[in-house]
């Protein structure tokens, strides 16, 4: 009951900034291992998207490296994230837009980590994340430190969660943060085009259900034999979709409007007809 009280005091407080607000979705081709090329490459989408006057722009996962578990892993992930947390600061506040960069891989401590940064239109880092769950079947937990907390922050008064890949077959991490206050959430990826079906599903389910706006930024091209299945998409509280991309590489603009998610928690009060008690 207390969870639920501060989830509708804080929709409460936010409402007077409900807006509509524009989202580039930056779906890469990531070569494996190229650390210098991924970089280029990744400045320059966020510039060309830049051009579009976005509100928010979006990176995949592990742009930086590509998803690859190789023993040379540790020498490729940026230190301390700090190359990354530059670069991205420096653009932000460059082309005074947010910025939610995808996931990288980082050296912290002597261990690799699966990392999300967010940086707000002054260049201020102000979340970072580092994904939850690896990605058994690719012994991505054999490689990369799984992370020990869960994040929400806000870009431009919107209350904003996210997380990485495969953390999305989790929904109990989700709906753990959402119940704080989320209206839009974001997944970078690298999600292979075996799996495309799982990866639609998951995506429109997790918006459905939490009632928020969702952007879902997958990578493009192949790691190695593995083909990233791209399909970006960008999902009302419905789950319908305002975008879906294709499965090359990509910028879409799309416009959300966040004015519309207190209508439809009033017309279906999933959040107020909760029995957790139960469950």
């Amino acid at each position: 009951q207390k969870t639920q009280m501060k989830f509708y005091f804080l929709k409460k407080r936010k409402e007077s900034s409900l807006v509509k607000k524009k989202i580039a979705l930056v779906q890469m081709n990531i070569a494996a291992g190229e650390v210098e090329q991924n970089y280029a490459h990744a400045t320059e989408l966020i510039e060309t998207a830049a051009q579009q006057k976005p509100d928010i722009i979006v990176l995949p996962e592990t742009w930086n490296t590509g998803f690859k578990m190789t023993e040379k892993l540790p020498q490729d992930a940026d230190k301390n994230g700090e190359r990354t947390q530059t670069m991205l600061s420096e653009l932000a506040k460059k082309h005074d837009v947010n910025i939610v960069g995808g996931s990288v891989a980082i050296l912290r401590n002597d261990k690799v980590y699966n990392t999300t940064y967010v940086v707000d239109r002054k260049g201020n880092v102000i979340s970072e994340f580092d994904k939850i769950h690896g990605f058994s079947p690719a012994k991505e937990d054999q490689y990369f430190q799984g992370g020990d907390h869960t994040h929400r922050f806000f870009l431009d008064d919107i209350p904003c969660s996210s997380v990485i890949c495969y953390d999305i077959r989790f929904p109990e991490i989700i709906r753990k943060t959402t119940l704080e206050g989320v209206d839009l959430f974001f997944v970078p990826a690298e999600w292979p085009t075996l799996r495309l079906r799982h990866w639609e599903l998951l995506n429109t389910v997790r918006a459905i259900e939490n009632q928020m706006f969702l952007c879902a930024v997958n990578s493009s091209g192949f790691i190695g034999k593995v083909e990233a299945a791209g399909n970006s998409l960008l999902l009302d509280p419905w789950g319908e979709e305002i975008l879906h991309l294709g499965k090359d590489e990509e910028i879409a603009v799309g416009t959300i409007d966040l004015s519309v998610i207190q209508e439809i928690r009033n017309k279906i009060n999933v959040f107020r007809d909760r029995r957790p008690e139960l469950y």
